[in-house]
């Protein structure tokens, strides 16, 4: 693979942004990062940033598919179409995200996509469900959620064969807490969600080691301030990082700046939460079983019920946190880029722009539109 320079750009750095800088790229990985004119290097294939963003690809933990295909899929050529279609709006590493279903159908989903694990197409498996809230249960069909028995989780856990990196559960039901251990003793992620949870079921889930909360506010009993519930509870503890749906539905500007000003760099993790949908445009589509609706890019269940997920892309969420929320260029790549990754136990592998790290990387106009993505060292 031949090496490639990016000059005259404005770098999101570890260290602040560098302006102008470049970015030396040389087997996938990044070998240098530099102020000023960038080195005398013929052999390397020279882009001229032109003054644009260089930002670390993407890392979406949530996302369910896009450009019409689905994560739930067992054809191997739709979960790549998917993969594809987010990669073009920058994300270079996520987790593929599945909806609540009999145990026995996950099995087969998990089963399918660990093989696109092992490969590296996808960082892992993210379950979102069955173990959820009837009472907050969102996209999610109601007639398959079950708690977290230790038969169903060892039997999932034993289908990934370490694939299975994140699972979302509503704190409150039976078995909760100990599935919460068994998860983490596993090394797997376990994130609460989908709840109609007290703070006096939340914590003790946290205690055993439940570190993320899936999709803040949204699928969850609301806040209250006599009763913080798990919004309150999960925002105000630090060894709970926090994902946000910056679509700018789902969340008031209002209310993404107040969560992540809350938590900070180190704790907020910008997700996508997107369908199928997501990149395809307007139509009807299939959640889980469930008929979605996508109507001006809002996705709801058929009859006018709840939002379905989303069709955001991680250029979109990244812009919609600066633009929209007020939030600087640097608070939005540790959110998209830096802290998820860090999750992933990819912390010094990607995330970041520093030599050594994989050239997994995102220039970004003047508006923060993606004008080209860099896939560990490939253009896409």
């Amino acid at each position: 693979m031949a090496a490639q320079l990016i000059a005259r750009a404005r770098v999101a750095t570890p260290d602040g942004v560098v302006d102008p800088g470049w970015v030396l790229v040389e087997d996938g990985a990044i070998s240098a990062v530099g102020a000023g004119d960038p080195p005398d290097r013929p052999d390397a294939r020279t882009t001229d940033a032109k003054g644009a963003w260089v930002v670390p690809g993407f890392v979406d933990l949530h996302c369910h598919g896009g450009g019409g295909a689905a994560f739930t899929s067992t054809d191997p050529a739709q979960v790549r179409h998917a993969v594809d279609a987010h990669r073009r709006h920058g994300t270079t590493t996520m987790l593929a995200s599945l909806v609540s279903r009999p145990v026995p159908e996950l099995v087969e989903q998990v089963a399918s996509l660990r093989e696109l694990v092992a490969d590296r197409l996808i960082a892992g498996i993210h379950l979102e469900g069955p173990f959820l809230s009837a009472a907050r249960c969102g996209a999610h069909d109601p007639a398959v959620l079950r708690p977290p028995d230790a038969t169903s989780v060892d039997t999932l856990l034993s289908a990934g064969k370490g694939a299975i990196r994140m699972v979302t559960i509503a704190p409150e039901l039976d078995g909760a807490v100990p599935a919460v251990k068994r998860l983490v003793d596993a090394g797997v992620l376990a994130a609460v969600g989908h709840t109609d949870a007290l703070a006096e079921d939340v914590v003790p889930a946290v205690d055993a080691g439940a570190s993320v909360a899936t999709h803040l506010f949204n699928g969850m009993r609301p806040l209250h301030h006599r009763e913080p519930g798990p919004i309150g509870t999960l925002l105000d503890d630090e060894r709970v990082t926090v994902e946000l749906i910056c679509d700018l539905v789902h969340l008031h500007p209002t209310v993404v700046r107040l969560a992540a000003r809350h938590a900070g760099a180190g704790r907020t993790v910008l997700i996508t939460d997107a369908i199928s949908a997501a990149a395809a445009g307007d139509g009807v589509y299939d959640i889980g079983g469930l008929e979605v609706t996508v109507t001006d890019g809002i996705p709801t269940l058929a009859g006018g019920g709840s939002l379905a997920g989303s069709t955001l892309t991680m250029d979109a969420a990244f812009r919609n946190l600066v633009q929209g929320c007020g939030l600087g260029v640097l608070e939005a790549v540790a959110a998209a880029s830096t802290r998820p990754a860090e999750l992933l136990g990819l912390g010094t592998v990607t995330g970041r722009i520093a030599a050594e790290y994989a050239a997994d990387l995102v220039l970004l106009d003047e508006t923060l539109h993606p004008s080209a993505v860099m896939h560990r060292g490939g253009w896409v």
